[in-house]
């Protein structure tokens, strides 16, 4: 899938931030490539780069409209398609990473086919999956795992990617969202493979490797979730990591879109541990990563100390303060491996 840059990024009329969070991690991790957003009234996310209207994209040389946002079921609501009608009819063509396809609604396949531009459904691969196997291989993993879905996962794993490398160590992020394939350009929506594929799907992304090499793969939702979890166990069988960072919100009571309470830090470990070992006995935990977004500076470093001391892991907010501590306690735990 070879989808034409530069971006515009289309927010819709979404309620919050959290539902734009693919915009947001295009924009974060591919700035160079988002040459603005267009949003329709009443939309609550904003990316900090110009609105525009698709006219003044496509003079700035705009090559596709990005639609950047996520929602309960990966559904396009009806009063959207008239935008994505008139970016095709104005030039350009469209990427979604939501689960229904944009050439499954008549009006999108007709424009698409009338001006001659591409449809790119990046949560939908044509590639064919083996059930996973479970065998070890070589090569090591890095999993990133969530008391939550939307909790800094992939960040978490892109900024493990950024400070590895600057060490030394042989390291690659590897996407398993359909963010993470915009921002990477490769990798697999793993909530989109059958359920029975999943886990060969995660072993296809992160295959045998040099035994120094790290893959460090992208999490998807929690284990304690119930929308989601079956999706996080199937990750984290496939993905057979040597090594896992826990991923913190630390301002919710319950987790996203549903009432279930917040799992604790310990219970997060704990479960994944007795899950992981199925595939890789010596899995363990390497560090705590918190998304510190909604507390001040001394907050943040106050609950990151409390957290550290409580868990005897290394506890970061990878965004705000970088990841060297969990590089460090990786190149203890793994040594010669850089």
């Amino acid at each position: 899938m070879q989808i034409a840059t530069p971006y515009l990024m289309f927010l819709g009329d979404v309620p919050d931030r959290l539902a734009a969070k693919t915009a947001y991690g295009i924009s974060d991790w591919r700035p160079e490539w988002c040459i603005g957003q267009i949003r329709m009234p009443h939309c609550a996310a904003d990316l900090g780069i110009p609105d525009l209207t698709l006219a003044e994209a496509v003079e700035k040389g705009c090559r596709t409209m990005v639609v950047g946002v996520v929602n309960a079921g990966g559904t396009l609501p009806k009063h959207w398609v008239s935008e994505i009608v008139a970016s095709l009819e104005a030039g350009l063509d469209v990427a979604s990473g939501l689960h229904v396809r944009l050439g499954s609604i008549p009006e999108i396949a007709e424009a698409a086919r009338a001006n001659g531009r591409q449809l790119h459904d990046v949560r939908h691969s044509d590639e064919t999956f083996d059930t996973g196997k479970g065998t070890k291989r070589p090569g090591l993993r890095l999993l990133t795992v969530g008391t939550d879905c939307s909790a800094g996962k992939k960040y978490a794993a892109l900024a493990l990617e950024r400070g590895m490398r600057a060490r030394g160590f042989d390291a690659d992020f590897r996407a398993t969202g359909q963010t993470g394939v915009f921002i990477s350009g490769r990798g697999v929506a793993i909530d989109a493979v059958v359920a029975d594929f999943i886990s060969g799907a995660v072993e296809w992304i992160a295959p045998a490797a040099d035994p120094e090499h790290w893959d460090l793969i992208e999490g998807q939702g929690s284990l304690f979730h119930p929308s989601f979890a079956g999706v996080s166990l199937g990750l984290l069988h496939g993905a057979q990591p040597d090594a896992f960072v826990i991923c913190h919100e630390p301002t919710r009571t319950t987790m996203r879109g549903v009432q279930h309470p917040l799992p604790s830090i310990a219970d997060v470990i704990a479960l994944t541990v007795t899950c992981g070992r199925l595939t890789n006995p010596k899995i363990r935990p390497v560090g705590i990563a918190v998304n510190t977004q909604a507390l001040d500076e001394a907050e943040a470093r106050r609950l990151l100390d409390v957290l550290a001391e409580e868990h005897d892991l290394p506890a970061t907010d990878p965004v705000r303060f970088g990841v060297e501590a969990i590089v460090d306690r990786i190149a203890v735990e793994f040594p010669g491996e850089a």
